[in-house]
Formats: structure tokens, C-alpha cells, sequence
């Protein structure tokens, strides 16, 4: 049975995003330094979930998947820290399924996403509610998508989000709003950034990093005209280019990188996370970038 999640009394609802990570490489001073700023973000946030968006593992090199995924996460099971899991196009390439790694996890009591529809493409596709501080109605919703590892080769490139997904996503975002007679706040989190992340950081109101190009899918599947179509979705959280952290206005959206986490992938940027912290009642977020030294880089929008 997951964990209720609700706002607080204060109507303040905090998430920490960790992302690529990259645990299970040679090097396991890099990887004990990883999950030691894990512990540290953590320590100084507080949060009221913790959301892990992809390439939590190193690859293909990896010897033990599901024990180290364990490892990952077993610092938010200490804590009784609610936490979700999205895959990333690195996390199967050993001898380990999506099913399989998530099935690891299965006897955690603090992991509150699970695998989602059998009949779409991918694991871990799910709905997270957070409750009002004072009722048992949702408040807030939390969509997690699993954007895929490669495309096709006759397309290229990277994995793009399906249409069952996205079709998925307008049924639950319509039943959601019938059921409170509006579109609830709601934020997407995803690994692969989606197509717009190029278009909002060349033609929107950008802040942060921006150091490499844009790695999303060649081809564009519609994810984001469906978010802006519902009208619930109002900003979304992605990973992959650890040398980008900006956050991008588009179309009313805010389309959000996470900070690099793990010391075993590539990229100069220090490592971090993202957090995002919701407001019970309105359609806004604040959000601010926790560096392993403790110091906070904020969101200049």
C-alpha cells in the first residue's frame, strides 16, 4: 500500500529531484560521494518526496543492478521519506529489466510509484496524488513517464514518449479534473527531455546552465500540446544533459532540468539536486538547484 502524501499544515509540499546518478562504476569513491550528497540534500531539505529521474545506474558495466538501485534508495527508506523511481535509457543495459530493478524495490514501504499499465510502452508510468493538508482530496498531481532508451535505427536518436502514454495521461488528467471540476496543479517528471526544452531555451525566459545541446528524441510525439491541451501540467522535470540545469517558460510551462547528481558520469557542472516546492492552492512552484557543499543556487524566474 503506498504512503499518503498531503501537504502540510503550511501548504508547502517539497521534492527533491536526484538524477544521474551513474552508481556501479569502477570507481567506488565516486559512487560513496554520490550517495553521501544524496544523504546530505536530504538532511538540509526535509522533503516530502524524493523522486530519483533516471540513470540512477552506471550501465552496462554494472555487476549487481538490483542491490545497487537498493543502495540508491535505502537512505529515503531510513528517513520514512516517500520516494518514486523513473527509469533512464542507462538503468537496464545490464542484466537487469526495468521490471526486474523495480521489483527490487518492491519491499520498500517508502516507494510510493509503481510499474503502471501493463498495455502502454514502458515501466513505471504512474500518478502520484498529494492530498489537501485538510481532507482526502487530491490537491496537487505528480505524472511520471518512462521516456525509453534508443529509437529505432531507421529513425535514430533517442526514444521519444508514445502515444498510449500521452493517451494515458489525457484519461488521467480528465478524470482527475471531472473529479475536482478543474485541472489540478500538476507537474510531469520524465528522464529524456522532450523536443520543447530545445525550442524554450532558444526562444523563452531561461535561467540557469545551458552547456551542451539539447539530447531529446529526433521525432516529436505531441507530449507537450497534450500538457498545454489539459491544461493541468505546470511544469515538467527531465535529466540526461548533465550539463544542463535551466529552467525555460514556454507556452506557460516551465520546462525544468534536474542538477547532475552522480560523480560517475561526465559533465563540469557541480553536483546537486533540484527542488521544487509546491504551494497548496496555487498553480506555481519555486524551485532551487542544493549543491553538495549546502549552498543553494535559486531560480532567477
Amino acid at each position: 500500500m503506498r504512503e499518503t502524501m498531503r501537504y502540510r499544515e503550511n501548504g508547502s509540499f517539497t521534492i527533491v529531484q536526484f538524477t544521474d546518478l551513474h552508481v556501479g562504476g569502477e570507481d567506488m569513491e565516486q559512487d560513496a560521494r554520490t550517495l553521501s550528497l544524496t544523504r546530505r540534500v536530504m538532511e538540509l531539505e526535509e522533503p516530502d518526496l524524493v523522486i530519483y529521474s533516471g540513470d540512477m545506474l552506471y550501465g552496462s558495466e554494472v555487476k549487481d543492478p538490483v542491490r545497487l538501485l537498493q543502495q540508491v534508495v535505502s537512505f529515503s527508506e531510513s528517513q520514512k521519506t516517500p520516494f518514486a523511481v523513473i527509469f533512464g535509457n542507462h538503468d537496464a543495459e545490464s542484466c537487469a529489466s526495468r521490471e526486474e530493478l523495480l521489483q527490487g524495490l518492491s519491499a520498500f514501504r517508502m516507494l510510493v510509484s509503481k510499474a503502471g499499465p501493463e498495455h502502454i510502452h514502458g515501466v513505471g508510468n504512474d500518478v502520484l496524488r498529494i492530498l489537501g493538508s485538510d481532507g482526502d482530496n487530491p490537491a496537487s498531481l505528480l505524472y511520471l513517464f518512462d521516456s525509453g532508451e534508443m529509437a529505432p535505427p531507421e529513425v535514430g536518436g533517442y526514444a521519444w514518449i508514445h502515444l498510449d502514454q500521452i493517451e494515458w495521461y489525457r484519461e488521467q488528467s480528465a478524470y482527475y479534473r471531472v473529479q475536482a471540476d478543474m485541472p489540478l496543479p500538476s507537474l510531469a517528471f520524465f528522464h529524456i527531455p522532450i523536443p520543447e526544452y530545445r525550442d524554450a531555451c532558444e526562444r523563452g525566459k531561461v535561467s540557469g546552465t545551458k552547456n551542451e545541446s539539447v539530447c531529446s528524441p529526433i521525432l516529436n510525439s505531441g507530449l507537450f500540446t497534450a500538457m498545454l491541451e489539459c491544461g493541468d501540467v505546470i511544469g515538467t522535470f527531465a535529466g540526461h544533459d548533465h550539463e544542463n540545469d535551466y529552467v525555460a517558460d514556454w507556452h506557460g510551462i516551465r520546462l525544468a532540468y534536474g542538477r547532475v547528481t552522480g560523480y560517475g558520469g561526465y559533465g563540469n557542472l557541480k553536483r546537486g539536486a533540484r527542488v521544487i516546492r509546491l504551494t497548496e492552492g496555487k498553480r506555481d512552484f519555486k524551485t532551487w538547484v542544493r549543491l553538495e557543499d549546502g549552498s543553494v543556487m535559486k531560480d532567477e524566474h
